[in-house]
């Protein structure tokens, strides 16, 4: 069955091939191999990832020891890491109790972002600029220093040759089933993937993960994380595949999806639709026609494929039945998909859907609905990974000057999730995007001054929203000429435990001079 809930990407630029043989390789771990090689697809280990989870395991971190029975030498390995006591194991492990959170796979979320971002070890450099980074590697900022140390401390170069036999032998394991899932994926929508490509779909292969599979896609670049185990994750490793194909597709065709815009207003009255895809109509209609192809790539029974339409409309995902049924209709006709495209968009009829579902009795909130199985998020709620999907969606928004909405989006957040302070934090700097300074001024004051628990969280627990909040308060003194009351926002950033380094070198600027815009900045 499919992994019908693969996490969308975190970053949207989101395209079969007969040409296998070239096509789908084993790669060696260097990040950009599969360019190198003239390879699009590959299978690889990576000592980044291999590195961080090492460092996660000692800090007691753990992913699914369960797993590792296959593995004999990385279940030694986990044994040697736990029992490590150096100075800069402490180091790593005292920065991991700063930034774990109550679900595993959040913990682990930015640490994996941070890991396909950077170069080798033993010094990690960072392969993008750091404007570039994404939101979630800047929390856990420090990092890389933590991790050059503990990386020499662990001499993890030595356990790395210990352990690596047993990781290549899983990538030729996975290898031709993912040479197999190119294939058919690549052949039922006709496109033929070229093998030099500045695209890349990589699987990086770490036991040390456990039972999960990673999807990220970070510009052009597409990557799962998995950890084999006894049944190879095919289906999950298949919808993150097709994300890989259509969402290019997806992107260069917005405006012509944007004319089926009224379905979204339909889709929202689900209340378990993700406050990611609700006004988000691109994301949600690529969504949909990745779960739609893997129902025909599937080829099931009439009646299960009718249980799982009926599950994607309950649940807000109502564009997969009429996706599904213009499939049928592409199957049919000669064109690859990417000149198709248009044609399956303009076959939905948005009169006929809206009357399907104008008496349509959606799931309700609180009701159980058919395992969608988010790979990589097997121990979180849906409504958890429904959080993290807007939190990032938010964040995105901030990062390209979308202030309105971002806002739109943090606020939504909070009607579900009152006082949560990273959406708080959110909402306060899409305010200032946006020029309303008193109510961003208003938004840091509460996070300063949130209770020290609370049913959604702490701000108390998060030192980087801390931190920062109480910064931007120091600047918005600072511009309104209260040098004094500045200067104490500055030294309460400066006292939190555990805050990022940056915002630490923000408080101390601002104590040592009054906070000025540059010249250029806009208002």
């Amino acid at each position: 069955m499919t992994s019908r809930g693969l996490a969308p990407s975190p970053l949207l630029p989101i395209s079969l091939a007969l040409l296998l043989c070239a096509a789908v390789g084993v790669a060696t771990p260097h990040p950009a191999a599969a360019q190198q090689n003239g390879q699009s697809v590959t299978v690889q280990t990576n000592q980044q990832v291999f590195a961080t989870m090492c460092a996660l395991d000692a800090a007691g971190f753990d992913a699914n020891s369960a797993t590792l029975d296959m593995y004999p030498a990385y279940s030694a390995l986990r044994q040697r890491l736990l029992e490590l006591s150096g100075p800069a194991t402490q180091t790593m492990r005292e920065f991991y109790q700063k930034h774990q959170f109550v679900s595993s796979d959040e913990t682990l979320s930015p640490f994996l972002s941070f890991a396909l971002v950077v170069g080798p070890p033993p010094n990690f450099p960072f392969l993008v600029p750091r404007s570039d980074v994404p939101p979630a590697v800047t929390s856990i900022d420090g990092f890389d220093d933590v991790l050059q140390n503990f990386y020499a401390e662990a001499h993890l170069d030595h356990e790395w040759a210990v352990v690596h036999p047993e990781a290549d032998a899983e990538v030729a394991r996975l290898t031709d089933p993912l040479r197999q899932v190119v294939f058919r994926t690549s052949g039922y929508l006709r496109e033929l993937m070229t093998p030099i490509s500045t695209r890349t779909f990589t699987v990086y292969v770490e036991p040390l993960v456990g039972n999960r599979v990673n999807f990220r896609n970070i510009g052009n670049q597409y990557s799962m994380i998995v950890g084999p185990g006894p049944v190879l994750p095919m289906d999950s490793i298949r919808h993150g595949f097709l994300h890989f194909l259509l969402d290019p597709l997806t992107l260069k065709y917005q405006q012509v999806i944007s004319t089926r815009r009224a379905l979204l207003e339909v889709a929202n009255r689900a209340p378990q639709l993700p406050l990611a895809y609700r006004d988000d109509l691109v994301g949600l209609f690529d969504e949909c026609l990745v779960r739609a192809a893997e129902l025909r790539l599937e080829k099931l029974p009439p009646n299960r494929v009718e249980a799982t339409l009926h599950e994607d409309d309950r649940t807000g995902f109502i564009l997969v039945r009429p996706l599904y049924q213009q499939m049928i209709i592409f199957e049919k006709s000669e064109p690859a998909m990417s000149f198709y495209f248009p044609t399956l968009v303009q076959g939905i009829n948005v009169a006929a859907e809206e009357q399907r579902l104008q008496n349509f009795q959606f799931a309700t909130a609180s009701e159980q609905t058919a395992p969608g199985g988010v790979a990589g998020e097997a121990d979180a709620s849906a409504a958890d990974l429904a959080l993290q999907q807007a939190l990032l969606r938010g964040d995105r928004q901030i990062a390209t000057q979308d202030g309105k909405g971002a806002a739109a989006t943090f606020q939504a957040i909070l009607t579900q999730h009152p006082n949560l302070p990273r959406a708080l934090y959110g909402l306060a700097i899409a305010s200032v995007l946006e020029g309303q300074g008193q109510e961003a001024e208003d938004l840091f004051q509460r996070i300063v001054h949130a209770p020290a628990s609370s049913s959604s969280g702490s701000a108390a627990t998060d030192p980087d929203v801390l931190a920062w909040a109480y910064v931007y308060l120091g600047r918005i003194s600072d511009l309104r000429g209260n040098r004094q009351q500045a200067q104490e926002e500055y030294r309460a950033a400066l006292a939190v435990s555990g805050a990022p380094e940056q915002a630490r070198v923000a408080a101390q600027q601002g104590l040592n001079a009054p906070y000025g815009p540059p010249k250029d900045a806009q208002p």
